[in-house]
């Protein structure tokens, strides 16, 4: 067993959207206010799309 499968901490890695999703990739969020282009709901293979969690339309202006 790894140091860190041994922690009770959660554990997340950081990905770009365009990446191909992985096998062990567990539950993977899509944090962005806009859907990203070129890529197909099917294709991104998100479970939560938290886009209230950026910054608004009007702040990214």
């Amino acid at each position: 067993m790894t140091e860190r499968s041994k922690s009770s901490e959660p554990h997340f890695r950081v990905r770009r959207v365009y990446d191909p999703p992985s096998s062990d990739d567990g539950i993977r969020v899509l944090v962005d206010r806009l859907w990203p282009r070129g890529v197909s709901k099917e294709r991104a293979d998100v479970q939560e799309w938290m886009k209230d969690l950026t910054p608004s339309s009007a702040l990214r202006s």
